[in-house]
Protein backbone atom coordinates (compact mmCIF):
# COMPACT_ATOMS: atom_id res chain seq x y z
CA UNK A 1 0.00 0.00 0.00
CA UNK A 2 2.77 2.41 0.96
CA UNK A 3 4.60 1.67 -2.29
CA UNK A 4 1.45 2.41 -4.28
CA UNK A 5 0.98 5.78 -2.56
CA UNK A 6 4.62 6.70 -3.16
CA UNK A 7 4.30 5.63 -6.81
CA UNK A 8 1.15 7.74 -7.27
CA UNK A 9 2.81 10.72 -5.59
CA UNK A 10 5.87 10.35 -7.85
CA UNK A 11 3.68 10.08 -10.95
CA UNK A 12 1.67 13.17 -10.01
CA UNK A 13 4.85 15.16 -9.34
CA UNK A 14 6.20 14.19 -12.78
CA UNK A 15 2.94 15.28 -14.43
CA UNK A 16 3.13 18.60 -12.60
CA UNK A 17 6.73 19.18 -13.75
CA UNK A 18 5.74 18.29 -17.34
CA UNK A 19 2.77 20.71 -17.26
CA UNK A 20 4.94 23.51 -15.88
CA UNK A 21 7.49 23.00 -18.65
CA UNK A 22 4.73 23.05 -21.28
CA UNK A 23 3.44 26.36 -19.92
CA UNK A 24 6.79 28.09 -20.54
CA UNK A 25 6.90 29.15 -24.19
CA UNK A 26 9.89 31.50 -23.81
CA UNK A 27 13.39 30.06 -23.75
CA UNK A 28 15.87 32.36 -21.95
CA UNK A 29 18.74 30.22 -23.27
CA UNK A 30 17.74 30.44 -26.92
CA UNK A 31 20.02 32.19 -29.40
CA UNK A 32 17.54 34.93 -30.33
CA UNK A 33 19.76 36.36 -33.05
CA UNK A 34 20.12 32.98 -34.79
CA UNK A 35 16.40 32.20 -34.33
CA UNK A 36 15.53 35.57 -35.83
CA UNK A 37 17.73 34.95 -38.87
CA UNK A 38 16.10 31.52 -39.40
CA UNK A 39 12.63 33.06 -39.12
CA UNK A 40 13.49 35.79 -41.67
CA UNK A 41 14.86 33.20 -44.09
CA UNK A 42 11.76 31.01 -43.67
CA UNK A 43 9.44 34.01 -44.16
CA UNK A 44 11.27 35.00 -47.33
CA UNK A 45 11.04 31.48 -48.76
CA UNK A 46 7.36 31.09 -47.77
CA UNK A 47 6.31 34.63 -48.80
CA UNK A 48 5.21 35.46 -45.27
CA UNK A 49 6.07 38.04 -42.65
CA UNK A 50 7.74 37.34 -39.33
CA UNK A 51 5.58 37.91 -36.25
CA UNK A 52 7.79 38.28 -33.19
CA UNK A 53 6.29 38.12 -29.73
CA UNK A 54 8.72 39.53 -27.18
CA UNK A 55 8.19 38.83 -23.50
CA UNK A 56 8.96 36.26 -20.88
CA UNK A 57 7.63 33.40 -18.81
CA UNK A 58 7.42 35.87 -15.89
CA UNK A 59 4.77 37.91 -17.79
CA UNK A 60 1.16 36.76 -17.31
CA UNK A 61 -0.04 38.83 -20.30
CA UNK A 62 2.66 37.21 -22.48
CA UNK A 63 1.47 33.75 -21.49
CA UNK A 64 -2.17 34.78 -22.01
CA UNK A 65 -1.47 35.94 -25.54
CA UNK A 66 0.51 32.83 -26.43
CA UNK A 67 -2.29 30.62 -25.09
CA UNK A 68 -4.87 32.53 -27.13
CA UNK A 69 -2.69 32.55 -30.25
CA UNK A 70 -2.35 28.79 -30.15
CA UNK A 71 -5.91 27.92 -29.09
CA UNK A 72 -8.23 30.49 -30.75
CA UNK A 73 -8.82 28.86 -34.14
CA UNK A 74 -9.11 32.07 -36.18
CA UNK A 75 -5.98 33.62 -34.64
CA UNK A 76 -3.98 30.38 -34.89
CA UNK A 77 -4.95 29.87 -38.54
CA UNK A 78 -4.04 33.46 -39.48
CA UNK A 79 -0.66 33.20 -37.79
CA UNK A 80 0.06 29.86 -39.47
CA UNK A 81 -1.07 31.08 -42.90
CA UNK A 82 0.57 34.51 -42.93
CA UNK A 83 3.49 34.57 -40.50
CA UNK A 84 6.54 32.81 -39.20
CA UNK A 85 5.82 33.10 -35.46
CA UNK A 86 8.83 33.64 -33.21
CA UNK A 87 8.95 34.08 -29.46
CA UNK A 88 11.92 36.09 -28.18
CA UNK A 89 12.71 36.07 -24.49
CA UNK A 90 13.16 39.23 -22.44
CA UNK A 91 13.86 38.48 -18.81
CA UNK A 92 16.38 39.18 -16.07
CA UNK A 93 18.24 36.03 -17.22
CA UNK A 94 18.49 37.26 -20.81
CA UNK A 95 17.19 40.56 -22.13
CA UNK A 96 18.52 39.92 -25.65
CA UNK A 97 19.54 43.58 -25.90
CA UNK A 98 21.38 43.07 -29.19
CA UNK A 99 18.12 41.93 -30.76
CA UNK A 100 16.16 44.71 -29.02
CA UNK A 101 18.55 47.20 -30.61
CA UNK A 102 18.18 45.55 -34.02
CA UNK A 103 14.37 45.76 -33.69
CA UNK A 104 14.56 49.43 -32.61
CA UNK A 105 13.84 48.82 -28.92
CA UNK A 106 10.28 47.47 -28.96
CA UNK A 107 10.62 46.77 -25.23
CA UNK A 108 9.73 50.44 -24.70
CA UNK A 109 6.07 49.44 -25.16
CA UNK A 110 6.04 46.90 -22.33
CA UNK A 111 5.29 43.20 -22.68
CA UNK A 112 4.32 41.39 -24.65
CA UNK A 113 5.18 43.50 -27.64
CA UNK A 114 4.86 42.38 -31.23
CA UNK A 115 7.18 43.22 -34.10
CA UNK A 116 6.34 42.46 -37.72
CA UNK A 117 9.21 42.04 -40.17
CA UNK A 118 9.02 41.47 -43.89
CA UNK A 119 10.77 38.54 -45.56
CA UNK A 120 13.96 40.58 -45.87
CA UNK A 121 14.08 41.37 -42.14
CA UNK A 122 12.90 44.99 -42.43
CA UNK A 123 10.78 46.11 -39.47
CA UNK A 124 7.42 47.22 -40.80
CA UNK A 125 5.41 47.52 -37.58
CA UNK A 126 5.70 47.41 -33.80
CA UNK A 127 2.45 46.69 -31.93
CA UNK A 128 1.73 47.67 -28.34
CA UNK A 129 -0.19 44.65 -27.02
CA UNK A 130 -2.22 46.82 -24.63
CA UNK A 131 -4.17 48.04 -27.66
CA UNK A 132 -5.29 44.45 -28.31
CA UNK A 133 -6.74 43.86 -24.87
CA UNK A 134 -10.39 43.47 -23.97
CA UNK A 135 -11.33 45.99 -21.29
CA UNK A 136 -14.16 43.89 -19.85
CA UNK A 137 -12.27 40.64 -19.37
CA UNK A 138 -8.69 40.05 -18.38
CA UNK A 139 -7.52 38.93 -21.77
CA UNK A 140 -7.13 39.81 -25.41
CA UNK A 141 -9.89 40.82 -27.79
CA UNK A 142 -9.94 38.23 -30.58
CA UNK A 143 -11.43 40.70 -33.06
CA UNK A 144 -8.67 43.24 -32.38
CA UNK A 145 -5.99 40.57 -32.72
CA UNK A 146 -7.48 39.27 -35.98
CA UNK A 147 -7.62 42.83 -37.35
CA UNK A 148 -3.98 43.41 -36.38
CA UNK A 149 -2.89 40.18 -38.08
CA UNK A 150 -4.90 40.91 -41.24
CA UNK A 151 -3.60 44.48 -41.52
CA UNK A 152 0.07 43.51 -41.41
CA UNK A 153 0.24 40.35 -43.53
CA UNK A 154 1.92 40.20 -46.96
CA UNK A 155 -1.34 40.48 -48.86
CA UNK A 156 -2.44 43.65 -47.00
CA UNK A 157 0.82 45.39 -47.92
CA UNK A 158 0.88 44.26 -51.56
CA UNK A 159 0.52 47.33 -53.82
CA UNK A 160 -1.33 45.18 -56.39
CA UNK A 161 -4.26 44.98 -53.96
CA UNK A 162 -4.67 48.74 -54.28
CA UNK A 163 -4.76 49.42 -58.04
CA UNK A 164 -4.38 52.97 -59.22
CA UNK A 165 -7.15 54.09 -61.53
Amino acid sequence: MRTTIISIFFLLSQILVFCQEQAKPYNPNADARADLQKAILAANVQNKHVLIQIGGNWCSWCLRFHAMATSAKKVDSLIRADYVYLMINYSKENKNMDVMKQLEYPNRFGFPVFVVLDGKGKRIHTQDSGLLENATVKGYDTTKVVTFLEQWNVKALDPAVYPEK
